[in-house]
């Protein structure tokens, strides 16, 4: 048997022996050919050619039929073939070079809009033997020791995702020529959406290669710009495809994919500017190996543009080169002012880094024969949807060694404006699903409860993105709707089309504003919503000069005035102070030449962050805590207040819509979507509210800062308890939301059917108990959640003695709200409404779940769920003995069986895993 082994071992050793040859030649070939020399170019052009291949047709003959165009590489095409040629002359080898790639044409949802970004390479052109590879040099990790590198090139490998056929040789200039065809038309795509399409759209929608082709071409002198039109199918496997209303036939379409190819920046004027984690910049990282005694082997760079001063000595210059960004001739005349607005108002940001007029706004002429996708041009783009998807992307191009940005193109869903426009799937949650999930529910109110990258199946991940994305989008929306509708029912407005131009033109500044953020290099700032108080929020002095919030890079709630207060901005209209500080810290000069000589300066500037105006999370900072600062679509410095007015808000905007709604030139459908509209916004405001017990703020300080803070600080005791006793006056006390009959009898859907918008398949009537119950639902589960209740366990150690709102107590509190009605002696009511039902059940389920181990929650949250369980069934027996002859058959019943599964639970006997199997 041993020797069998061996024998076994040693034929295999031989096959990999004999298969490692070949390779090592080539790898041998590749570096060698890597240094190669133009004569010696030409000496492997001939030893090809006499090779036992096929001899390459002519330089000459293969051109002969092309149009020439000359550039960064040289073109030749052949548009009545469908053929264009790519030129690589031997100093371009191994050379690298930056591919931008973006949708120029999409399809109108699911996220595939014209103008968005793709995604971006660092490549370079190898040749091996007789191909050209299209290679993704591994730029993660790098080194300046040279006695290193020939290590750091043996571990980590470069990515090879072509192999182009050499097509001809010239034998004088050695040049390589290529078709370009077999690298931008393959089902192999660049930017993978031959990949990603069946996720996006959940279909198997797959390239058709002989459907493809290019559609412009254009070489200048430090650029090519190439666009190709990819065919997409349904395979047709089992005969199902995805419904995508905005395509003439569901089973084919095509998108447009716009490369731009260019060189690497070649000035040596741009310094690298190292990250600094107190304030919120997209970064260029890279691990470096050149020095072991590092705390941190990581090398991060802040994505940033090049801005010089064009006078370095004076206090306020203009730059040597302006940002300049292009408004798409798409724009609407009537929102490009608006749009000019939101690209300007970061001119006072600059200053604060010594730059005035640092960014300019141009209008694209009607009749420019450029392209917006051209990498040479900034961009505000325009593009038109069937409906959902992103209300705005801010991305930008960076050369990955540097950090620097180089170019951005903005795209604006048109849908920012058609704010009456009306999706049923924006209506997606509590109307159409009843036994929708806590998690499902947050989900889509773009709330923070789990953090979707955990996921470990790239096709669950990238679902479950999409969702996260689509229900941004839906909340958005939702904002522009619920403000205009509160505008709407405003009493004795004067003039409701100027008012509502002027809040499309807010939004519109706020968003470009936003996506203008991004493209200078800055990360979502979610705590930037939190610096003026409740009562600051509509006085125009303040918001227009030192603005509604800190940043606004933060998801900004509309700002709605409390009911009978002066209305001011909707959206802010400037940017904040964190913007100012910010932008301060990224493009500020420092005057010194190299990144490791700017950390002195640039720490003067960062360590400000524990300023209240400064304050700062960003997107990780969501999921996985519980901030009760840091959300989307908050607003003020009181967010339990504040919410508080907001729900009142509601309840007056619900008796208003009584009143008002529907008039004889409307529907009873578009009442209902209002009526939806005041419930999503009352339950946003609700999950607010709930934040706050047990929560905890973060903080970014570092040791020495200035007034620097602890990382974690707990919300105080007393703002806890506020919390609770607003969630029983707003979301679980029996009189929280009372309809008339005549209000819900009203509440009928639309019954449109066709394509774009099909007939929901729901209850015609309005289900306002499930309604009701799956608002108190969510919160109820989301208060009794094992995060939470396990951060509220640990802030018994990290709080004082006295402080900190305990399990036993969340638990009394809430049992004694939600069973008010047996807890109370003298008790002159004793049914138990239709509405309070629902919820005591859901409470007594959830004590059951914990009792019985069906959910993970701390053992002394299951100890105390097994004595409240003991203490329902005393208090429900003797309320029973005292009232049971005066209650309704209702409330008997429920009281009766809830004693009844009481018992069963506690007398359960455990089961072991062994017996469970």
């Amino acid at each position: 048997m041993r020797k069998l082994r061996w024998l076994i071992l040693f034929v295999l050793g031989i096959g990999i022996w004999l298969n490692f040859i070949p390779l090592q030649h080539a790898l041998s070939f590749s570096v060698t050919q890597a240094q190669t020399p133009k004569q010696e170019q030409l000496g492997a052009t001939k030893k090809l050619e006499e090779g036992p291949n096929k001899p390459l047709r002519s330089f000459a003959e293969v051109t002969a039929d092309t149009e020439k165009l000359t550039g960064l590489f040289t073109l030749y095409r052949q548009p009545e073939k469908g053929k264009v040629y790519l030129e690589i002359k031997p100093e371009q080898l191994n050379q690298d070079y930056l591919c931008f790639t973006s949708l120029s044409t999409g399809i109108g949802e699911s996220f595939l809009l014209s103008g968005l970004a793709l995604g971006d390479f660092l490549f370079r052109f190898r040749r091996l033997q007789n191909k050209v590879q299209f290679v993704l040099p591994n730029i993660n990790f790098r080194t300046e020791d040279i006695n290193q590198k020939l290590a750091l090139e043996r571990s980590f490998s470069d990515s090879v995702l072509y192999s182009l056929p050499i097509v001809s040789i010239d034998s004088n200039q050695g040049s390589l020529l290529v078709d370009l065809g077999k690298l931008f038309l393959t089902d192999k795509d660049i930017p993978g959406l031959n990949q990603m399409l069946p996720y996006i759209l959940g279909s198997p929608y797959t390239l058709d290669a002989s459907n493809s082709y290019f559609s412009e071409v254009e070489a200048f002198p430090s650029n090519l710009e190439i666009e190709s039109v990819y065919g997409f199918a349904s395979r047709g496997d089992d005969g199902l495809f995805s419904y995508l209303p905005s395509l003439a036939d569901n089973r084919a379409f095509n998108l447009s994919v716009h490369y731009s190819i260019s060189e690497l920046p070649t000035t040596n004027n741009y310094i690298p500017r190292l990250a600094d984690d107190r304030i919120g910049y997209f970064v260029t990282a890279y691990k470096d190996l050149s020095n072991n005694n590092r705390q941190d082997p990581f090398v991060r760079y802040i994505n940033r543009w090049q801005l010089e001063p064009s006078d370095p000595n004076a206090s306020l210059s203009t730059p040597k080169e302006p940002i300049v960004f292009w408004i798409d001739n798409a724009v609407p005349p009537e929102y490009r002012e608006a749009v000019r607005e939101g690209i300007l108002m970061w001119n006072r940001a600059f200053e604060s880094a010594g730059f005035k007029n640092a960014i300019e706004a141009r209008q694209m002429p009607d009749n420019a024969t450029w392209n917006p996708a051209d990498v040479r041009y900034n961009t505000i783009r325009w593009s038109n949807s069937a409906g959902g998807g992103v209300l705005g992307v801010g991305p930008s191009h960076i050369n990955p060694l540097t950090g620097q940005i180089l170019d951005a193109d903005i795209v604006i869903n048109a849908n920012v404006v058609d704010i009456f426009t009306r999706d049923y799937r924006n209506l997606i949650g509590l109307n159409q699903s009843p036994e929708i999930s806590p998690e499902q529910f947050n989900l889509c109110m773009g709330y923070k409860q789990s953090n979707p990258a955990d996921s470990q199946q790239s096709a669950v991940l990238t679902r479950l993105l999409g969702e996260s994305d689509f229900c941004y989008a839906a909340e958005a929306a939702h904002q522009l709707n619920i403000g205009a509708l509160a505008m709407s029912l405003t009493p004795n407005s004067t003039s409701q089309d100027s008012l509502l131009k002027e809040y499309v033109n807010q939004h519109l500044t706020y968003l470009i504003g936003h996506e203008v953020g991004h493209t200078l290099g800055l990360r979502h700032n979610f705590h930037g919503s939190t610096m003026l108080k409740p009562e600051e929020l509509n006085d125009t002095k303040i918001t227009r000069s030192k603005g509604l919030v800190g940043s606004v890079m933060d998801y900004v709630g509309v700002n709605l005035a409390p009911v009978g207060s002066t209305q001011g901005d909707f959206f802010p209209l400037v940017i904040g102070p964190y913007d100012k500080w910010a932008i301060e810290y990224g493009y500020k000069p420092s005057g010194e030449r190299i990144p490791v000589a700017e950390r002195r300066f640039l720490n003067d500037i960062a360590q400000r962050a524990a300023e209240p105006d400064l304050a700062y999370g960003t997107d990780e900072d969501i999921y996985g805590f519980r901030d009760p600062e840091v959300n989307s679509f908050d607003l003020s410095s009181d967010i339990l207040a504040y919410s508080q007015l907001q729900m009142d808000n509601a309840l007056q905007m619900w008796e208003s819509l009584e009143k008002a709604y529907p008039q004889s030139d409307q529907r009873y459908s578009d009442l209902r979507d209002k009526f939806n509209e005041v419930f999503f916004y009352y339950v946003q405001q609700a999950l607010f509210l709930s934040e706050y017990i047990g929560g905890r703020s973060f903080n970014r300080d570092h040791p020495g800062d200035p007034n620097g803070r602890l990382p974690f600080e707990s919300v105080p005791v007393a703002k806890q308890r506020e919390a609770l006793q607003a969630l029983h006056q707003y979301v679980f006390a029996k009189d929280a939301l009372n309809f008339s009959p005549e209000l819900l009898n009203q509440l009928a859907p639309s019954r449109w059917n066709h394509w774009g918008h099909p007939a929901p398949v729901f209850s015609l009537d309005y289900p306002i108990h499930d309604n009701i119950f799956s608002l108190q639902r969510v919160i109820l589960r989301s208060l009794f959640s094992q995060s939470r209740l396990s951060s509220l366990r640990d802030l018994e150690l990290k709080t004082k003695p006295g402080e900190a709102l305990t399990i036993p107590e969340l638990f009394e509190t809430l049992s004694a709200d939600i069973w008010s009605e047996i807890g109370q002696p003298q008790q002159q009511e004793v049914n138990i409404s239709s509405i309070r039902r629902p919820l005591q059940r859901e409470h007594l389920k959830v004590l059951t779940e914990m009792v019985l181990r069906r959910t993970k929650v701390p053992e002394d949250a299951r100890t105390i769920a097994w004595y409240q369980l003991r203490q329902l069934d005393d208090q429900i027996k003797q309320f029973l003995r005292r009232h049971g002859n005066d209650m309704d058959l209702y409330t008997k019943a429920h009281l009766e069986e809830t004693r009844d599964r009481i018992e069963k639970t506690l007398n359960a006997q455990l089961q072991s895993k062994s017996k469970q199997k």
